[in-house]
């Protein structure tokens, strides 16, 4: 039954400013071992990354190798998305430049699978709340779901 309330939902974004504060990035402090948890950054907002997986590994060593992304953080897991079905924490913000344009790929869901059958329904139906949210926002952000960079560069190439 709380599947459904989800079916058809739409976000609208309220007013025409979006702010955000960078300290709260900077208040919280990142604890892990590198070679373990960590890996080292140049393009990231830190030093080092964080990740909690190796599809998470690999995202972030492939950001780090790629042109096109000129920063990207892994979201804590106080950021937050609010749906019917609770709180989203979704894994990365990538700003990407491309052709000249640069575009917030706000979050790129880093799931192991794709396939919607094999997510359990209410996080695949998080995930549906976590794209309408995004595209609400406009045109400056995308919402992918990818289970590798890959898939994230294939997404890229559609927009």
């Amino acid at each position: 039954m709380r599947l459904f309330i989800v079916d058809g939902i739409k976000y609208e974004k309220i007013g025409d400013e979006c702010y955000y504060v960078q300290q709260l990035f900077a208040d919280k402090e990142i604890k892990g071992y590198l070679g373990e948890n960590l890996i080292e950054s140049q393009k990231s907002i830190y030093n080092y990354v964080r990740y909690d997986s190796d599809v998470e590994a690999g995202f972030a060593s492939r950001f780090e190798l790629s042109n096109d992304v000129k920063v990207y953080a892994k979201l804590p897991d106080w950021f937050k998305i609010d749906t019917p079905l609770g709180s989203y924490n979704p894994d990365w913000a990538v700003l990407v430049e491309m052709d000249g344009q640069e575009k917030l790929y706000f979050v790129v869901e880093t799931k192991g699978s794709l396939f919607t059958d094999t997510l359990r329904p209410t996080e695949q139906a998080k995930i549906e709340c976590g794209r309408e949210h995004f595209k609400a926002m406009g045109n400056d952000v995308e919402f992918a779901l990818a289970n590798n960079y890959e898939a994230f560069s294939a997404e890229l190439s559609k927009h």
